[in-house]
């Protein structure tokens, strides 16, 4: 008997894919439903492993299209929702704004739309209904870098306790932050964001928000620096860095960032947003050096010789500084953390683009920029 119908938005981009996996192997008793429209980033090769399981079914179709979403759910009888689909990457958002306000607003507002006459059309109405909304630490706006390395943030974890861990500021985005979008694309997210908050104080709509640091792992889109720039030094082709490379991140491994999804669908509180991060920052300039380093080492190359590839480009702009995650809500409430060391997890992701590079030249084509 099906316990739970979850529709999974964007579940053949990279981290929805992990998202759909985890669920589709886990709970059993469940059916999960993939609904992406398969742009340019959206693969069906990410899920190869799963595409036969009983409980799963992959429905091709965009978000924008609130007749065709209301009446899936309707038809599978749709009681959760997890929202990951989105345009994503800064530099297109920056020459093509519409398109992410297209797919990152109205389409959230198709799905909030749907889902709350859906429900609402139930005797049981939003009983036991969940409407789940991942968004990005990019909402915030920037940090300032004004503390010297090597203070370590203001909670503790097995990760934030690694040697290498290093905190570049004083201030770590918050959930109850102020918003400061600079992008596009963290625009169009804000904008979603309060969408939702919307309908959750609006409607009483059962609605979460998640706001979560840069992710990386296996089945990245190959625009994004970490897989683009492991195929760059493969191809001893030029690295081009932002700037000087300053900018600070936090960075996530994929499926730490899927096993919090799942504990916060199940266990967060209606009406509540949580911040996912790594409690991992890193200067753009010394993660390059680590994937030159981690992929030079599993080639069987000599030590730095791919150091020379690193070119410096004309920063972008609104490029913001240093984006940071204070995620000691998520582990003191629901007891997550991550699971990794980031150098174990850049091990394993080289380690992956490295023995499929198949899918590396199968998913799309491959940007010059970082």
């Amino acid at each position: 008997m099906t316990k739970r119908t979850i529709a999974i938005t964007g579940g053949a981009g990279f981290i929805g894919s992990h998202v759909v996996r985890l669920f589709v192997k886990k709970y059993l008793d469940y059916r999960i439903i993939n609904i992406d429209k398969l742009t340019y980033a959206g693969s069906l090769l990410n899920l190869k492993d799963i595409e036969h399981m009983p409980n799963y079914r992959f429905v091709k179709m965009d978000i924008c299209d609130y007749e065709g979403i209301y009446a899936l759910m309707k038809e599978e009888k749709v009681d959760g929702i997890i929202h990951l689909a989105a345009e994503s990457h800064v530099d297109r958002s920056i020459r093509d704004p519409f398109t992410f306000a297209r797919t990152n607003v109205m389409g959230t507002l198709s799905l909030l739309q749907a889902a709350k006459l859906y429900w609402e059309s139930l005797p049981e109405g939003y009983e036991g209904k969940r409407f789940y909304h991942i968004s990005t630490d990019e909402v915030y706006g920037a940090l300032a870098m004004d503390r010297p390395e090597g203070i370590e943030p203001p909670f503790s974890t097995r990760a934030s306790s690694h040697k290498r861990h290093l905190a570049y500021g004083s201030e770590f985005f918050r959930e109850d932050g102020r918003y400061q979008p600079h992008s596009p694309y963290s625009a169009s997210k804000a904008a979603s964001d309060h969408f939702v908050r919307a309908f959750h104080d609006t409607y009483g709509l059962p609605s979460i928000v998640t706001n979560c640091s840069n992710n990386y792992g296996p089945y990245q889109y190959p625009e994004k620096l970490i897989p683009l720039f492991i195929r760059n030094i493969v191809e001893k082709k030029r690295l081009p860095v932002y700037g000087r490379g300053e900018n600070v991140r936090d960075w996530l491994y994929v499926e730490d960032h899927a096993r919090a999804i799942d504990t916060i669908f199940h266990k967060g509180k209606a009406g509540e947003t949580y911040n996912i991060g790594g409690f991992n920052e890193w200067k753009n300039i010394d993660l390059i050096k680590v994937l030159i380093a981690t992929v030079d080492r599993q080639l069987g190359r000599a030590e730095g010789e791919d150091l020379e590839l690193i070119s410096y480009i004309t920063d972008r702009p609104g490029h913001d500084a240093r984006y940071a995650i204070d995620s000691s809500k998520l582990q003191r409430e629901l007891g997550w953390e991550p699971s990794l060391q980031f150098e174990e997890g850049i091990e394993k992701t080289v380690r992956w683009y490295l023995a499929n590079r198949d899918w590396m030249e199968k998913v799309g084509s491959w940007s010059v920029e970082g």
